[in-house]
């Protein structure tokens, strides 16, 4: 993967010569926590990002039922992607807290991959602890992982063959998949000023959510603030959203060739 070359110790900047990236979470909120900063950054420029949800966050609010949190909570997530420029996202309804079925999940994903043809896909940590040793959410895990792996089977026709009956032909031009909130980040988005403004703003339509957290839920500016800031000096700006870069497809020709 060729991006600008970092100075000594610090990480390389994500590549940004792409138009199209599609980003793939467990929950409404999970691109909030960070993710969306680098999002608002990308659709300034121009390019194209669409949200799929794996669940509609019906699990999430103690004093709600599923039958109230869910509608709540894929609003929420609707206002928070307009903060940052998306307008598209879709659901797909999986249980959630117990995302159980990677096998459909794969073959879902990777529907939408074949149909939105990004060549970038952003998703979150599948590591069993996040960066700073949290112990992960199981529906994280099964998502990431199954974004990964759906990256690389929209490419191959004899995966879910019957997606090309429904004239959705592979897709092979995901070139990487980038995981936010992994504890070995291989690149960085730099997202000073606007971007983070308008990821705190994204992460603030999550009102019911956030409240419904109780003293667990992080007020919004200063969290992710101060993560953001964190995370700078590693990329050498004020502040950045870390990445661990997945490559499908290499840039230029295989190290071998002369």
């Amino acid at each position: 993967m060729d991006a600008s070359s970092p100075a000594a110790g610090l990480l390389p900047a994500l590549p940004e010569d792409w138009e199209r990236c599609l980003a793939v979470a467990a929950h409404p909120d999970d691109l909030e926590y960070g993710t969306a900063a680098a999002v608002a950054r990308w659709t300034a420029q121009g390019k194209r990002v669409t949200y799929l949800l794996a669940t509609r966050g019906e699990a999430g609010i103690d004093a709600l039922a599923p039958e109230r949190a869910g509608p709540l909570r894929e609003e929420e997530e609707r206002a928070g992607a307009r903060e940052v420029g998306v307008e598209d996202l879709v659901f797909l309804d999986h249980p959630d807290g117990v995302v159980h079925d990677a096998l459909r999940l794969r073959r879902e994903i990777a529907l939408e991959v074949r149909r939105l043809r990004p060549e970038v896909l952003l998703t979150g940590a599948f590591d069993v602890r996040m960066v700073g040793g949290m112990v992960n959410q199981a529906d994280h895990r099964v998502v990431g992982l199954a974004a990964l792996d759906a990256a690389r089977d929209a490419g191959n026709r004899w995966v879910f063959p019957e997606q090309l009956a429904d004239g959705l032909e592979p897709w092979g031009g995901v070139r990487f998949v980038a995981v936010a909130g992994s504890p070995h980040p291989t690149h960085g988005v730099d997202v000073t000023g606007e971007p983070l403004e308008r990821g705190v703003r994204s992460l603030e339509a999550h009102a019911e959510y956030t409240a419904g957290l109780g003293a667990a839920g992080p007020e919004p500016r200063p969290f992710l603030t101060w993560m953001a800031r964190a995370s700078g000096p590693a990329l050498g700006v004020e502040a950045a959203l870390l990445l661990d870069v997945h490559v499908l497809r290499p840039d230029g020709p295989p190290p071998w060739v002369a």
